[in-house]
């Protein structure tokens, strides 16, 4: 049984998280620690389990293996790092860190103490990415020239989303980090790394982050990634769109069908078959804890996500094009 403790329920996400561990038959909630101690140790009451003040003593119990770290963004290198020094497998929300200097020492902590680390980026598994992988494997598609990926939800006019949220320090931005993470990167995995990423922010509920965004990535080779995200659109369904010199692909225009149109296959539009849905990012965690194996694609996707934030928030601060190869490694 690997004993997990859980790092702080600041994410919206961490109670998500916490079903995930106590369902898992191989995982088990042994601590917990928060950086807001009247939340931890209520937290801690609900699950039967001791609350730690200090993160150090959490994570001094030899009996701990893991950890699931939904701290605050502006958080996540201080407590991954001493987590990773710590012997502790970490699985964490994303993003790894706001920059890709944090997001390396959290790696190169990682890897000197030969724990896990698997990043939640749920999407990736989903059984229309799947589809959409097979799809461009078979070549339907041609040579991709244009990918667009938009995710969207009303909780900053219906006044469901926390606070700190729109904590400019804590969260490192609004809605691109938080919501535009899975866009960016889904329009990763489609396209690749981009070369350089221009971004737009609107501001429509006056808070000190951004409820509004499109970033655009741009390639050598001349294809364009478009990533949308937003607080303020209740009705806007998540929707992909990928454009080849082939072909197209629509998935949730709005209903999710995965339709695609391609000059090698003849003229009409026609559905695909959506795959299975892989095993969660939890569960490959646990596994790769389980068989001394690696998530790989995961991390990698992980980083390359905080090169893409990073590198859209500079955009915005400094209202230019932003080259991937200017960001502080």
């Amino acid at each position: 049984m690997i004993r997990v403790g859980m790092l702080s329920y600041w994410h919206v996400h961490a109670e998500d998280y916490t079903k995930q561990v106590l369902e898992h038959p191989g995982t088990e909630i042994a601590a917990i620690w928060d950086e807001q101690p009247e939340r931890g140790r209520e937290k801690a009451a609900k699950y039967g389990v001791p609350f730690y003040e200090s993160l150090d003593d959490l994570l001094a119990r030899g009996d701990l293996d893991a950890v699931v770290v939904d701290a605050p963004t502006n958080l996540h290198r201080d407590v991954m790092v001493k987590a990773a020094k710590a012997g502790k497998h970490i699985f964490t929300e994303k993003v790894v860190a706001p920059t890709l200097k944090e997001a390396n020492e959290i790696l190169r902590a990682v890897r000197e103490a030969g724990v896990k680390l698997t990043v939640s980026l749920p999407r990736l598994y989903d059984s229309y990415t799947q589809a959409i992988r097979g799809v461009m494997a078979e070549g339907t598609l041609g040579k991709l020239t244009l990918a667009r990926v938009r995710l969207s939800h009303g909780g900053a006019i219906a006044g469901w989303l926390p606070d700190h949220f729109y904590s400019k320090e804590q969260c490192a931005g609004g809605a691109l980090i938080d919501l535009g993470c899975h866009p960016m990167y889904l329009t990763r995995l489609f396209l690749g790394l981009p070369e350089a990423v221009t971004v737009s922010f609107g501001f429509v509920t006056g808070r000190e982050v951004e409820d509004n965004a499109v970033s655009v990535l741009q390639y050598e080779n001349g294809a364009i990634g478009v990533v949308e995200a937003g607080f303020v659109n209740p009705h806007s369904p998540f929707s992909i769109e990928l454009h080849g010199t082939e072909g197209s692909l629509l998935f949730g225009f709005p209903e999710e069908k995965l339709l695609v149109r391609s000059s090698r296959k003849g003229d009409g539009w026609y559905e695909v078959e959506r795959n299975e849905t892989l095993p969660s990012a939890y569960s490959q965690w646990v596994g790769h804890i389980a068989n001394g194996t690696e998530a790989e694609e995961n991390v990698a996707l992980a980083l390359d996500l905080t090169k893409l934030m990073e590198a859209s928030n500079r955009s915005w601060e400094e209202r230019r094009q932003v080259r991937i190869e200017e960001l502080e490694a």
